[in-house]
């Protein structure tokens, strides 16, 4: 899998991958409607196969900047036990591999930021040693949104077992070991990354935003799934806690962003994964960008 890389002035991000998430797509946006996603020409062929179906990664974002290493979203992690989606149960990858090909040990990492706390936003906050889950990032402070993980802590009975378990295994045992940073919805991890509100896929939900020398990007989160929802911002997926809300967010998030320098880098979407929003007549279209890219 390529290891992408953006520049932003003096920052850089970079795209670890862990996971196809193709098939968990398949269904997650109840108003899809494939006549629509084959008028939004662009779409294909990065982000849609040959068949029509959306294409879709589990990814995490290392960010490089001022000497601090933050770490976006660290994935669904390893043997952890899930069955919402087929192929994710119990997984043996390579992730920390592709992560250290990057020049990042786990010891290294400053900040583990999330956008949100579903199950595949943070089981790399753990891994299993000796039949306990103990921290992966053990020198890092693990920064979240305080109102989110409350929310979460309550163990709400409305959500499936897996985001439940992710909880359990993947949030409390850092939170446990005092890792945890819980902050506001817009908070400033450090000069140059911040938080910002872009709640409804989960209560509090936010997206991370890199600043340095006049340059912009963007880390969605799940505010949107994949780029069909740029076209068409009105398709919510299924999993939405508070669809109008979410909504209302991807619109913003859209409008706030077309027609700027701001670079998009959507957090489940496939290769290049990122690119600025343009209008398309009465739509709005990704022009997607290339990171700098090396095989591994």
């Amino acid at each position: 899998m390529k290891i992408l890389r953006w520049d932003i002035g003096d920052a850089t991000v970079v795209r670890v991958g862990e996971l196809d998430a193709t098939a968990a797509l398949q269904g997650l946006i109840p108003d899809l409607d494939p006549a629509e996603v084959a008028r939004a020409s662009w779409l294909a062929p990065h982000f849609i196969d040959e068949v029509g179906r959306l294409k879709g990664l589990v990814q995490a974002f290392v960010v490089l900047i001022a000497g601090k290493v933050i770490i976006v979203d660290p994935g669904v992690g390893n043997q952890k036990y899930r069955t919402a989606v087929p192929g994710w149960n119990d997984l043996h990858t390579d992730f920390l591999d592709r992560l250290a090909s990057t020049g990042v040990q786990p010891g290294n990492v400053d900040y583990v930021v999330n956008t949100h706390l579903h199950f595949d936003h943070v089981g790399w906050h753990t891994r299993l040693v000796d039949g306990t889950w103990q921290p992966t990032f053990p020198a890092a402070r693990y920064v979240m949104s305080a109102d989110e993980f409350g929310y979460w802590q309550g163990s709400p009975k409305h959500e499936i077992e897996d985001q439940l378990a992710g909880f359990a295994d993947s949030v409390a045992p850092v939170h446990e070991a005092g890792l945890v940073d819980l902050v506001s919805d817009d908070h400033v991890v450090i000069d140059g990354v911040r938080l910002v509100p872009s709640p409804g896929h989960t209560p509090h939900h936010v997206s991370v935003v890199i600043e340095s020398r006049g340059q912009m990007a963007v880390i969605t989160g799940d505010v949107m799934h994949h780029p069909c929802q740029i076209a068409y911002p009105r398709w919510g997926a299924g999993s939405d806690f508070n669809p109008d809300l979410a909504r209302a967010s991807r619109s913003d998030l859209v409008e706030r962003f077309v027609d700027t320098n701001t670079l998009v880098i959507g957090t489940h979407f496939t290769d290049p994964v990122a690119g600025h929003i343009r209008r398309d007549g009465t739509r709005f279209r990704l022009i997607a960008t290339e990171g700098l890219a090396r095989m591994r």
